[in-house]
């Protein structure tokens, strides 16, 4: 392995062409003959001889020393510079979110947006997760999973970004949807479309109907709100759904209405907490939505 003391020493002396004219560049004190003894050594190590000799006290780049020279010059001169922006908290690269296909449509856009115009270093790689991907979180596969979470787990920190509203979804065509208010027990004979992947939020649809004393003769079940909603939208049931989205979710052939006195749920950022000094995720989280 290459000691990077000595490619910076030959660094140093490619640019000032010259051991005595590159004392005076180093940013700590060394001697010419400890230059030069960095040098003897990493052309020692390479095999090739790195510079030639055309002056008294100057010395240019063979072109195996130009080689090496093109891959090392880029690397030490912008180090400082990321050196500088890691101090700051100004690094940029690349941020993973793992959301729900719901919060990915509507919630993220917006957020996405302002983080893409005030910190265009940064990359955003989007992760569609069927239920809250903590455990992708823990073992640090993802940097923020934004997503409703039924608990909070004393390993991460989170921050509300969203609410959402219980809403009913019918076929367009069906005998209630021309009603604006719908009472749960007036489809009790209707086939009831549940999560399957996401038990919590199962578990959620299924309470709220035990409470209007409806208990589903026929179950079907899909894995995400999309699909829930183009099964409605097929006419085969109706479903109980959370929207970020003020009049309920949007799909042609459903009619959403508004379920009053159930309550509002919370869209959750959640990261690690060792992560918190993370500069890019607390980026993000400046921009994040307020509720």
């Amino acid at each position: 392995m290459i000691q990077l003391q000595r490619l910076e020493g030959f660094y140093r002396v490619a640019r000032a062409e010259g051991y005595a004219r590159a004392v005076p560049t180093f940013p700590y004190p060394i001697t010419q003959p400890g230059i030069h003894q960095q040098v003897k050594r990493l052309e020692a190590e390479v095999g090739v001889p790195l510079f030639e000799r055309v002056g008294k006290d100057r010395v240019v780049l063979t072109p195996e020393g130009r080689a090496l020279y093109a891959h090392v010059a880029p690397f030490l001169e912008g180090l400082d510079t990321v050196v500088q922006s890691l101090r700051k908290g100004e690094v940029g690269g690349t941020l993973r979110i793992h959301a729900s296909g719901h919060v990915l449509r509507y919630l993220l856009p917006a957020w996405l947006r302002r983080l893409q115009a005030k910190r265009p270093d940064i990359e955003v790689a989007l992760f569609e997760a069927k239920t809250p991907a903590l455990d992708i979180l823990r073992a640090g596969d993802t940097d923020l999973v934004v997503d409703h979470l039924p608990e909070i787990p004393e390993d991460v920190d989170v921050r509300e970004v969203g609410r959402t509203q219980p809403f009913l979804v019918l076929p367009a065509h069906h005998p209630q949807a021309k009603r604006p208010q719908v009472r749960l027990a007036q489809l009790r004979d209707d086939a009831f479309i549940a999560y399957s992947t996401d038990r919590h939020l199962r578990d959620l649809q299924l309470a709220a109907l035990a409470r209007a004393g409806v208990t589903p003769k026929r179950l079907h079940a899909a894995d995400s709100s999309e699909t829930i909603l183009g099964f409605v939208a097929a006419g085969l049931g109706y479903s109980l759904l959370a929207s970020l989205l003020p009049g309920g979710p949007r799909e042609a052939g459903v009619v959403s209405r508004l379920i009053p006195g159930v309550g509002t749920g919370i869209v959750h950022a959640a990261w690690r907490k060792p992560a918190a000094r993370s500069p890019i995720i607390q980026a993000a989280l400046a921009l994040a939505p307020k509720p």
